[in-house]
């Protein structure tokens, strides 16, 4: 059985994304209209830059799945490229280089280190892979490990906790089905975009927080014996690799700094079927790098981006001079867009979890070991 796994290549104005994605059991019956759902759900977002009216992002599967079901082979997953009309000559595979370098670095982007790093002259070499348009493709893979997840009676969501200091009343867990933000407070949601509309016109750009839930995980993924198999350090780490991401928490999070040990953990009770119960769930659903039965909850905050429209000051790496950063077309706040992408990695985690403790290359021997096991830990 291969570890659930996956990678993703291409550069924003390529030709394609394609994202290869391995492990996912034989026997799984997949919707391509969800996976094209969540790509819609990561371009749709107020503040976000005039990129998401050129492309309309649409999955092809090329391997891995006949007749709408998983063969247990890699599945390949690609999306072309509008904008690569535009950018033909200047993001052309081979022949001479057409276009003018990009050489002034923006300060909080991968630029500078990433041309010290691969020795290279034309920042366009370093930002066109560092850009949050690979996320196009984690999105595409997310939607399959959600479904996967899905079939096992596993649940995955997301909403928009703050915009540039705007926060919504968490108490509002559900409602407000038509938010462009992914917030769930409607009135929290139209002062966050009265405060993008004021970054916009400064120039300037927002970050904030997003939080991730997963319910009816089974109690004991991941593992408290090595650092590396904790499901709590590697949701960390899946999180934190998101572009812009800055900080990451899980349930009670940077709380507990506030909390007394009697108010910080979640009491056990039997209820009257003997089942244990929690009547809290500060630890966010995961005891020592274990699922603990509750709901996984996890918290990202993102920085603005940065791209500004009025640029900060910076350097010229090739005339070795101080400039005015370079601007890109680039969005005000992709917090909502950085939800969806929060969805997909935590999925993707969650997944490789999932085969980890119960193997199986089909469906139906991993569908059986997992109800096996419910059964058995209550």
């Amino acid at each position: 059985m291969t570890q659930f796994r996956f990678l993703t290549a291409g550069e924003s104005h390529g030709p394609a994304l394609t994202a290869i994605l391995e492990g996912v059991p034989a026997g799984l019956r997949l919707d391509p209209e969800k996976i094209n759902r969540d790509l819609a759900r990561r371009q749709q977002g107020y503040g976000r830059g005039g990129r998401m009216k050129i492309e309309t992002d649409k999955a092809e599967i090329v391997s891995g799945v006949r007749f709408g079901e998983t063969i247990g082979s890699p599945i390949t997953i690609q999306v072309k490229n509008k904008d690569f009309a535009n950018w033909t000559d200047r993001m052309a595979a081979f022949g001479e280089p057409a276009g003018e370098k990009v050489t002034a670095a923006r300060p909080g982007h991968a630029d500078l280190t990433g041309v010290r790093k691969y020795d290279r002259e034309d920042i366009r070499d370093i930002l066109e892979r560092s850009s949050a348009r690979e996320t196009t493709m984690r999105v595409a893979a997310g939607a399959v490990a959600k479904q996967f997840l899905a079939a096992l009676g596993m649940e995955i969501s997301s909403r928009v906790l703050n915009i540039g200091g705007v926060c919504a009343d968490t108490a509002k867990t559900a409602g407000n089905e038509t938010s462009e933000m992914n917030c769930r407070d409607a009135e929290a949601e139209e002062r966050m975009k009265a405060k993008i509309r004021e970054a916009k016109e400064a120039g300037d750009t927002l970050g904030g927080i997003f939080e991730v839930v997963v319910t009816g995980a089974p109690v004991g993924l991941g593992s408290h014996i090595q650092w590396d198999r904790r499901l709590d350090a590697r949701l960390a780490g899946a999180m934190m690799s998101i572009q812009a991401v800055k900080g990451v928490e899980i349930g009670e999070g940077f709380g507990y700094a506030e909390l007394p040990g009697s108010l910080a953990h979640d009491e056990m009770f039997y209820d009257e079927t003997n089942h244990v119960m929690r009547k809290t769930n500060h630890a966010g659903g995961l005891e020592g790098g274990m699922t603990n039965g509750e709901p996984i909850v996890v918290r990202a905050v993102m920085k603005p981006i940065p791209t500004l429209m009025k640029p900060l000051h910076s350097i010229d790496i090739a005339v070795k001079r101080p400039v005015l950063a370079s601007k890109e077309r680039s969005d005000v706040c992709a917090v909502s867009a950085a939800s969806v992408v929060g969805e997909a990695m935590t999925a993707l985690v969650v997944a490789a979890a999932v085969t980890e403790k119960f193997g199986g290359d089909s469906m139906r021997d991993l569908s059986d070991a997992v109800r096996t096991y419910r059964v058995r830990v209550g």
